[in-house]
């Protein structure tokens, strides 16, 4: 086997030096790279095709889970986290392996034969990542921003800022006071990871922040909508109505 590429992404330098270190006696191991933030490391993945992974999950300006989120092509990841219920809870099954910090030499050295062997096998790369892709949209933890990709660009969106998501086939389009940008997720991932004092399903198709409705009004026979303050209206359901009746204690 050639040489494997290594990319060690943690926003501690001394998490970054104790990896580096681990690696120093592995000579088919190649550090090619290494990041403090989410950012860099997803232009860093890019460019550089690692092979492994060594990824932190609480970062600043992008957490461990949003930019697996965000990757484009897959690659094998092992968590080095000091945050056991993300780790252990949502990954154990799916991660090659999660390192809890502060972790041992021997445990690292377990953690690297499992990367190894991962490799060797590398068709299954790509269902590992959309394992945990798919574990990350199972966990029932609120939303408190949602991060977008378009082209080159990356948005971090805060929930507080959002007006209103609409459905679009298999992507959701979200509405700010900045602009739209469109998500590939489901209506069901964000109603069920959103705060339902907060949010309101008016409609399949529509999912509303409540503190932007102004008026809520009928438009034929038992049929309603909402205005919202910024001028805009959407459809409302009779399943909506009733919930949002209930919402607004009308």
């Amino acid at each position: 086997m050639n040489n494997l590429k290594a990319l060690i992404v943690d926003d501690e330098s001394l998490a970054r030096d104790l990896v580096r270190n681990f690696l120093k006696d592995h000579s088919d191991i190649e550090i090619v790279g290494e990041c403090s933030d989410g950012f860099q490391a997803l232009k860093a993945i890019s460019n550089l095709q690692p092979d492994l992974v060594f990824l932190d999950i609480q970062m600043p300006k992008l957490t461990g889970f949003e930019m697996l989120e965000l990757l484009d092509d897959a690659c094998n990841i092992v968590f080095t986290t000091a945050y056991n219920e993300y780790a252990i809870k949502a990954f154990e099954h799916n991660a090659i392996d999660y390192l809890l910090k502060p972790f041992s030499k021997d445990r690292f050295e377990d953690a690297l034969e499992k990367a190894k062997e991962r490799i060797t096998h590398s068709s299954r790369s790509r269902e590992a990542i959309e394992k945990l892709k798919s574990h990350n949209d199972t966990a029932k933890e609120e939303l408190t921003r949602v991060v977008v990709k378009s082209r080159n660009k990356i948005d971090v969106i805060a929930v507080s800022k959002i007006r209103y998501f609409e459905a679009q086939d298999d992507y959701v389009m979200i509405y700010t006071d900045q602009g739209h940008h469109l998500k590939q997720k489901t209506m069901k991932y964000f109603e069920s990871h959103l705060n339902d004092k907060e949010f309101c399903r008016i409609h399949r198709s529509y999912l509303v922040r409540i503190d932007q409705i102004s008026q809520l009004q009928p438009y034929e026979k038992d049929q309603w909508i909402v205005i919202l303050k910024t001028g805009e209206s959407l459809k409302v359901s009779r399943n909506g109505f009733k919930l949002l009746k209930q919402q607004l204690e009308i």
